[in-house]
Formats: structure tokens, sequence, C-alpha cells
């Protein structure tokens, strides 16, 4: 048990995706995995910018109502424009973003890595860790509809045929206050998408990827409603997973977010 932890309270949260079970902590804990909140129930005792970021990603409005979508976004209702400019903004140090493009690489374990790092051993409560994510590392921001409708995992080699990166998987159903548990949350036991949110790292999701992923579906013959690729990137972009912020494209947004002050990662 990691002697500092929150004495307020710690989540530890079921198998099943969105199911949270409330543990109270032992009152002679003093610091902690967990500033619970519901959007983000383990962020660490102090992360007050994080914190607020966090609750402010939870309100921002998301539209995912397409029934058309352009190859180039030209309008700010087209994309996540006001959970973008709160990530941009974010005013809290330091923030790292995440160029991720390989599916089957470990590029959720590096971000639950760095993570790890920076709250316990540099102690920066309100590190901000965002994955511009893109490439076929962007399958995994779609649900698991989307996966089984389009085959999603035959466009990558070795790739699951379910989005087995979302999770949670059977860590987060420990206890969180000990953080030095090696099959627990914080562990390489649970590199989930789901854990990692819950931990407020940001998942940006790319416009000109979804485009891309939709050309190649019409192309290897994976459109079972016969959808022409504005319709097929629609449709994608509307099944995008809970609490991704959507770009106009991430390549395009990286130069953003590093003058903003983001430390660049690949």
């Amino acid at each position: 048990m990691n002697p500092m932890l929150n004495r307020r309270s710690a989540l530890a949260l079921g198998i099943a995706a969105g199911t949270a079970t409330l543990l109270v902590a032992d009152p002679a804990v003093t610091h902690g995995a967990a500033a619970a909140t519901p959007e983000a129930p383990y962020l660490p005792q102090g992360a007050k910018a994080l914190a607020k970021l966090t609750a402010g990603l939870a309100k921002a409005p998301r539209r995912r109502d397409f029934k058309t979508v352009p190859m180039i976004l030209e309008s700010e209702a087209d994309w996540d424009a006001a959970a973008l400019r709160e990530v941009i903004a974010y005013g809290g140090k330091p923030k790292q973003v995440w160029d991720s493009t390989d599916l089957t690489g470990p590029w959720l374990n590096l971000i639950r890595n760095s993570l790890n790092t920076q709250i316990w051993a540099w102690k920066h409560p309100d590190f901000l860790a965002v994955s511009a994510t893109h490439g076929a590392a962007h399958l995994a921001l779609f649900d698991d509809a989307m996966w089984q409708k389009y085959q999603l995992g035959k466009l990558v080699p070795g790739a699951p045929a379910t989005n087995s990166f979302i999770g949670p998987g059977p860590a987060a159903a420990r206890d969180a206050r000990n953080i030095q548990d090696p099959e627990g949350v914080f562990s390489s036991s649970d590199n989930s998408i789901a854990v990692l949110q819950r931990r407020g790292v940001v998942f940006i999701a790319c416009h000109n990827a979804i485009w891309e992923i939709s050309e190649k579906l019409l192309k290897a013959g994976s459109n079972p409603d016969h959808l022409g690729v504005e319709k097929v990137a629609a449709e994608l972009t509307n099944h995008l997973i809970p609490g991704t912020v959507l770009s106009p494209g991430v390549v395009g947004t990286l130069p953003e977010l590093q003058r903003a002050g983001f430390d660049y990662a690949k």
C-alpha cells in the first residue's frame, strides 16, 4: 500500500465499461490515486488544473449525428471545437502530446508509464498526457459496433477481431489505493483507453484519418450498406468512443498543441 494515498476516496472500476464502485479509503491514508470524479476517478490529489479540464471536457458538446462529412473540414461545427480549445489552452504543467499511430505497438503502455513517472517520481499531479491519434492507432477510437460492421481488425495485420483496446480490464476492479500493485490499474495489466481516460488522458481523434480509413474500407469492399466515402466517414465519426475529442486533423493540430507548450513524444 502506498503511504501517500488520498484519505477521501478511491474508485475501483468494474470489468464492464462504465461500471464504478465507490470504495471508502482508510482515514489514515493521506495521498492518493484518486481525487475522485465520475469522469476521472484516478486523478492524483492536488491535480486541480487537471480536474478542472476533465470536468470541462465532460461537459463540452460533441456532435455525433453526422449524415455526411466533407473531405476537408472548414467549419468548427464539424469537429469538437470547444473541447479542443480547452485542451490547447490547458494551463497546468507539464503537458505532453503523443503522436500515436501504431495500433499494435506500445503506445498505450508508454502513455501509462509517462503518467506514472510524472505523477509519482517527479511529483507533477497536474501532468496532462494527450494522444494525438491517427494512422492505424485511430481504429482503437471506434466502438465495437464499427469493428464488427466493417471488420476493422482486418485492416491491420495482427490486430484483434474486436476492439480490445477500450477496456477497462480486470485490473480496474482492484484496489486503486495501492499504486504498487503489479496487477493493478496503474500497472501494465491495464493499458486500456478507458482507464487512461479516467486518469485524465485525452484522446484526440483525427478527421483526416477517419476519411482515409473510410476510403480503405471502400477499396477493400467492406461496405455492407454500399455508402459513399462521405457517409462512411460520417458513420465512423458518430461511433467514436466516449470522451474522445475530434480534431479537423491531428497532424495539423499538433503544431497548435506545441505552440501552446505541449512537449512532443512519438
